[in-house]
């Protein structure tokens, strides 16, 4: 699963940038960030406070495409100060019918 982290309003490019890279589809949550003024000065950029998430299931096989995908069009250096990290799911029900 992949976790991208955006500033508000930049969910949905974001996840049509993730679907480019392979990915069919995510959820999105609304957020807040409570970073310290020293995660902003060592970054140099202002964090906004909301945010949202997207929580994004795809085959490990494009997990590194869809990654590298939201680093481009979503990292820290654009608009949507975004960072993402992806976890191991090894279980899951309910993401196609049989």
């Amino acid at each position: 699963m992949i976790f991208c982290i955006v500033n508000a309003g930049f969910a949905q490019s974001v996840m049509d940038s993730a679907k480019k890279a392979g990915a069919r589809g995510g959820t999105i949550i609304r957020a807040r960030g409570t970073a310290n003024p020293e995660a902003e000065e060592f970054f140099n950029i202002t964090i906004q406070q909301d945010k949202e998430i997207l929580m994004i299931i795809v085959p490990k096989e494009i997990k590194d495409d869809v990654m590298h995908r939201l680093y481009q069009d979503a990292g820290l250096a654009t608009d949507s100060k975004g960072i993402a990290f992806s976890v191991p799911v090894t279980h899951a029900v309910g993401l196609h019918e049989e």
